[in-house]
């Protein structure tokens, strides 16, 4: 006999069903007298168990509509390849990634003014607080919140690159226009981490319970010189990130 709490026998049992697909994306779990009856144990027993899968982010909870496996499709983003001005282009390069994999790009823009947070001068090599122009989009795929993207610019290049603080999008993207003035990114370093989003996130992203996000955090650089910061949150139950080194794409593209 299991020592597990009955709560976590029936959320063991209903993942493992999830699991093995017998209850598929987008399809209801019996109702919680169904499962009080099949598991002998009390609704409250069955409901702890059922908001343990909602918690980890398998399953929604409708007020009257009772319990479904939840429903999406992944979108894999090469990030080696992800502002590459060597392939072509339709657009700035999340259009241009969205669109290759067949599917609706949308996004909308906000521009502004702002003083550089600590950890973004840091990164910028700038003074804490400097003057740094924010391009904030909030993207969708197929309609349904992918992302959000806050990208610093340091006052010194807006001087030289003046439609960075343009409302809108900028249709080539913001790494081709820079290349076209000159000053093109030569490298970038990555970071990337997850955790659980804040309120702020979770509305944008209209994420449900138990799901995290993928924190990637890209400094631009042009000439040992940071460029740009560009801070993007993702849906972690929407998106995979891969990386190529250079000799494998290479050889990708020559096949």
């Amino acid at each position: 006999m299991s020592k597990q709490p009955k709560y976590r026998q029936v959320a063991d049992a209903l993942r493992r069903e999830i699991s093995d697909g017998k209850f598929p994306p987008g399809s209801r779990l019996p109702s919680e007298n169904d499962l009080t009856e099949r598991f002998s144990a009390s609704r409250n027993t069955v409901r702890s168990g059922l908001m343990q899968l909602v918690s980890e982010g398998l399953i929604t909870s409708s007020q009257g509509l009772g319990y479904e496996v939840r429903s999406h499709e992944v979108f894999e983003l090469n990030a080696s390849r992800f502002e590459n001005l060597s392939f072509p282009q339709q657009g700035d390069a999340y259009n241009t990634d969205v669109r290759n994999a067949g599917r609706h790009p949308h996004q909308t823009f906000r521009v502004e003014l702002k003083p550089a947070p600590p950890d973004i001068a840091e990164r910028l090599k700038v003074e804490p607080a400097s003057t740094t122009v924010l391009r904030f989009c909030h993207r969708f795929v197929d309609d349904v919140p992918w992302s959000t993207q806050a990208t610093y610019y340091p006052e010194w290049l807006v001087n030289k690159a003046p439609r960075l603080t343009e409302p809108g999008d900028i249709a080539e993207g913001t790494t081709r226009y820079l290349a076209g003035l000159g000053i093109e990114q030569a490298g970038y370093f990555d970071e990337i981490s997850t955790r659980m989003p804040t309120p702020d996130e979770t509305r944008l992203l209209e994420m449900s319970a138990g799901v995290p996000v993928l924190l990637w955090t890209r400094t631009g650089y042009a000439d040992d010189r940071p460029i740009r910061c560009t801070l993007t949150t993702l849906r972690g139950d929407l998106n995979r990130m891969n990386y190529e080194v250079s000799a494998l794409a290479n050889r990708d593209e020559s096949q």
